[in-house]
């Protein structure tokens, strides 16, 4: 039987209340692991699965019909689940608020910037993310422990990270400067979204997921029927497939997983999973797209699990004052 709408997706806490207090320290179990390993094999696949289909589809358009997928498919789920969306204004201020954090700005300000910016530089400064929630938290919010050991590890799979994209990557920044600060402006809002998220931990991740994806879903439409007039486009099978693949997998089923790791993992550990998407979605490029190895793979790799356990590891020794 259906659940009544005050009580669909959320617990007796009020969603409005201050940022919850994670604890970093209690024993978590290889589920709590895998569940971040999941998110990262999610997510890792946007990149092959939007280069098959942005070939085809533009940007716009297809950011909106991802959305729309990943919404209608989640929203099957909750029916069969006998979960009904929450209707109040509260619910939705917060779902909003959290997609054009999360989503709908930076994911727009990177495809902008990518017209200017090559591949591997987009990707050494998208891996700034741990870092800047790193400074938010220690900072301003304080409602998580920030370590050094933390910081550690954010620097360390940084550094991984450019090993494996290539050092090519750090000689070809600053050429175009206004597109590469719009990345880390929206690096910073992905960086935001993870704590911001937090407010959301009273709700049923999946409620969370679909909420979010359905607004911004709506709220890409118009532009896209206005600019792109998709009845005029023609996308390859390839394309649409990857298009509703990418809507399923990276969108429905990551941002799920996104949410359920926040209330488990907190902010910090949760953006650990930025540092293992560089190896899988490296992986998922070669095999799908026929990419060459990166000459440095196995040493980045190992800076990036490294940086990725430092992250991980429940800690409240060396804690910043």
């Amino acid at each position: 039987m259906p659940q009544s709408t005050s009580e669909a997706g959320r617990t007796t806490a009020s969603a409005s209340t201050p940022l919850p207090s994670i604890a970093t320290t209690g024993a978590r179990s290889w589920r709590d692991f895998a569940l971040l390993l999941a998110l990262a094999c999610c997510w890792s696949s946007t990149y092959p699965l939007a280069k098959l289909a942005l070939d085809t589809i533009p940007p716009i358009t297809f950011i909106a019909a991802r959305s729309l997928i990943a919404a209608a498919f989640l929203f099957a789920i909750l029916w069969m689940r006998g979960v009904t969306i929450p209707t109040d204004a509260k619910a939705w201020k917060l779902f909003a608020t959290q997609q054009l954090i999360n989503s709908t700005f930076p994911f727009l300000i990177i495809t902008w910037s990518q017209q200017y910016v090559p591949a591997s530089n987009t990707v050494v400064l998208a891996s700034t993310t741990p870092i800047f929630a790193f400074l938010i938290t220690s900072l301003i919010t304080r409602h998580e422990p920030a370590t050094l050991l933390k910081l550690a590890g954010a620097i360390l799979g940084l550094a991984g990270t450019i090993l494996i994209v290539g050092l090519d990557a750090l000689r070809g920044l600053s050429r175009e400067i206004i597109a590469e600060v719009a990345i880390l402006f929206a690096t910073i809002s992905f960086a935001c979204a993870t704590i911001f998220g937090l407010r959301l931990s009273d709700y049923d991740p999946m409620v969370v997921a679909a909420g979010s994806l359905l607004f911004g879903g709506i709220i890409l439409l118009p532009p896209s029927l206005l600019i792109d007039q998709p009845w005029t486009l023609h996308p390859t099978p390839t394309a649409i497939t990857a298009t509703i693949v990418m809507g399923i997998v990276s969108s429905a089923l990551g941002l799920m997983l996104f949410y359920v790791c926040l209330g488990r993992l907190g902010t910090l550990t949760t953006n650990a999973q930025g540092y293992l998407r560089i190896p899988i979605g490296v992986g998922l490029s070669v095999l799908l797209l026929g990419e060459s190895v990166p000459s440095n793979l196995a040493l980045g790799l190992l800076l990036v699990m490294a940086g990725v356990a430092a992250m991980t590891v429940p800690t409240e020794r060396l804690k910043l004052r």
